[in-house]
């Protein structure tokens, strides 16, 4: 985004085949102070991955940008970049609230930055069904949301919490357990929810 590496140079390629990653670093935290002052300053991460020989829709059939759950400018170049945003839901009171403010940012983001961005799902995660609260608010969700809501779920699982202290994802670490059989199924409801849409976008 400030223009100090190419794309090559911040690209990792994984254990996993067609899986490529780039990982954020400590330096990402002063961008937001930096790009303050930059031309363009919402468009520098969509700006630089179509760079002429860093076209990242050309290399790879996937782009997904991990976003934190705040609406700084590194988030806001972060939806200028992309068609859709997948918003995971944590199963809880709270997240509710946040859900309706971040479909108001989008509609902004749309009007004024990216006329393609769009909510693509919401994701259900940290589900407990054991606990009354998280099934209430997975019930509220669906009910508000409709089709928008993936029917795959992703439990509350320990294996999940322990991977990344192993430095790995948890379909490496363990990929017989509930929260990666959950990933699994996720991936390829994606897979089929987004050969649907590209399906219905060439129906004349």
């Amino acid at each position: 985004m400030l223009g100090l590496n190419p794309l090559d140079a911040s690209v990792r390629a994984t254990q996993i085949p067609g899986l490529d990653i780039m990982p954020a670093a400590g330096q990402l935290a002063g961008a937001e102070i930096e790009l303050i002052d930059l031309e363009r300053r919402e468009h520098r991460l969509a700006d630089a991955l179509a760079a002429p020989g860093n076209d990242a829709r050309q290399r790879w059939t996937i782009v997904l940008i991990d976003c934190p759950p705040s609406l700084g400018l590194v988030t806001l170049n972060a939806l200028v970049a992309v068609d859709a945003v997948l918003v995971p839901l944590q199963a809880e009171f709270l997240a509710l609230e946040g859900i309706g403010a971040l479909g108001n940012t989008i509609d902004r983001v749309r009007k004024r930055l990216n006329p393609r961005l769009h909510i693509f799902g919401v994701v259900l995660t940290m589900v407990d069904r054991r606990m009354t609260l998280s099934q209430q608010v997975v019930a509220d969700v669906r009910a508000h949301y409709g089709e928008m809501v993936f029917g795959t779920t992703i439990p509350r699982n320990v294996r999940i919490a322990e991977a990344p202290s192993h430095g790995m994802p948890v379909l490496i670490y363990d990929n017989a357990c509930a929260g990666s059989q959950a990933y699994i199924l996720l991936a390829s409801e994606f897979i089929r929810r987004r050969r649907l849409a590209a399906e219905q976008a060439n129906v004349p």
